[in-house]
């Protein structure tokens, strides 16, 4: 794998990356998790000290290591937006917002429509609504959370214009 930096994007095996961000969970969720080492001792130094301090820490593991593993990518590169597991053609992409405080508690609550596609993470509060200019999709738009709102719609926004619009949508 070769990286070749620039000051707006990375450029890896000859893909072009504008934007990329992992959404890493909060420190309390680290602190919040821990509480897993104090139930497994409870339960486990009555049978044996050795187990109970083995399995605290085994579960403790466990956990971050799926905190870790759970935490989505955001990314524009190369003609179209990661998120998570799903990717959308830059060529759909419409219109761009960016939320924070309340109103992003709104985008997120009462303004949402049921039918948008979801990459929500509760200890992210900003948002970006991506609209979709794609008929065929019963989908009216993606919600993302992200700690880089800016960042990502300048990325979304350089990347539409070096994309031709596909004819028809």
């Amino acid at each position: 794998m070769h990286w070749e930096f620039d000051t707006d994007q990375a450029v890896c095996n000859g893909l072009v990356q504008n934007f990329r961000e992992r959404l890493w969970p909060a420190p309390w969720l680290f602190l919040g998790t821990a509480l897993v080492i104090p139930a497994s001792l409870l339960v486990f130094l009555p049978i044996n000290q050795m187990v109970g301090i083995v399995v605290a820490v085994v579960l403790y593991a466990g956990c971050v290591a799926m905190l870790l593993r759970a935490s989505p990518v955001i990314e524009v590169s190369s003609g179209e937006l990661v998120a998570g597991r799903a990717r959308l053609p830059i060529s759909v992409v419409g219109a761009l917002d960016a939320f924070s405080g309340e109103d992003a508690r709104l985008e997120r609550g009462q303004r949402l429509d049921a039918r948008a596609w979801l990459l929500i993470r509760g200890w992210v509060d900003p948002v970006v609504r991506v609209e979709l200019n794609d008929e065929q999709d019963p989908t009216p738009y993606w919600l993302l959370s992200t700690r880089r709102p800016a960042e990502l719609i300048a990325a979304l926004e350089a990347a539409k214009s070096a994309t031709p619009r596909t004819p028809g949508i």
